[in-house]
């Protein structure tokens, strides 16, 4: 589960970096929780 919205909110940040001058600092912010995400699933292992 955690995997899956990591993976969704990295391809969003990728999109994101397109889009870039729409999007702002919301998609950096996604990027950060999708990490923080990753992390606690690599973590709770």
């Amino acid at each position: 589960m955690l995997e899956t919205i990591a993976i969704i909110l990295i391809i969003l940040w990728v999109l994101g970096l397109v889009s870039a001058y729409t999007m702002g600092g919301f998609i950096h912010i996604l990027l950060v929780i999708a990490i923080v995400m990753v992390l606690v699933r690599v973590i709770g292992r």
